[in-house]
C-alpha cells in the first residue's frame, strides 16, 4: 500500500465527526462504529481496553452528560500503509467540572474501504507539581 495523500482532511474531517457523535450523550454509543470488534486499542488515562465492544463499556461508563471542547489543533501524518495518524490539542469542559487541557492520539487503519481507529490514546494535561 502507499501514502494517503488525503492524510490531512482524513484527520480534520474524522476529528470534527468523532468529538460529535462522542460529545452528544444520546449520540456517544455510536462511537462503536468508529472501531474494530477485536483490533482497535483504547489508552484511556493509562487504562488499556481492546476490541470495540470494551471500549463502548468504557465511554459509557464516564459519567459526564454535557461536554464543552475547543480544539486547539488537530496534526496529521500519512502511514506507509495508507492510514492516518492524528493528534489534537484542546481543551474541554465535563458539567461544572473546570477545564482541563487534553491530547488525543488516533491512529486510523485502512480495511477494506474505509478507515477504522486502531489505536486511541487520551489524556488529560494535568501537571502535578509534587
Amino acid at each position: 500500500m502507499s501514502l494517503n495523500l488525503q492524510y490531512e482532511d482524513i484527520g480534520k474531517e474524522f476529528v470534527q465527526q468523532y468529538y460529535a457523535i462522542f460529545d452528544d450523550p444520546a449520540n456517544r454509543k455510536n462511537v462503536i462504529n468508529f472501531y474494530n470488534a477485536t483490533d482497535s486499542f483504547m489508552t484511556f488515562e493509562g487504562n488499556q481496553i481492546q476490541g470495540a465492544p470494551k471500549i463502548l463499556e468504557k465511554v459509557q461508563s464516564l459519567s459526564f452528560q454535557k461536554i464543552a471542547r475547543v480544539i486547539t489543533t488537530v496534526d496529521s501524518q500519512p502511514t506507509f500503509d495508507g492510514g492516518v495518524l492524528i493528534i489534537v490539542l484542546g481543551r474541554l469542559k465535563c458539567d461544572d467540572d473546570p477545564p482541563h487541557a487534553f491530547s488525543q492520539i488516533f491512529l486510523l487503519k485502512p480495511n477494506g474501504g474505509s478507515l477504522f481507529v486502531a489505536h486511541d490514546i487520551f489524556r488529560l494535561n494535568i501537571h502535578n507539581s509534587a
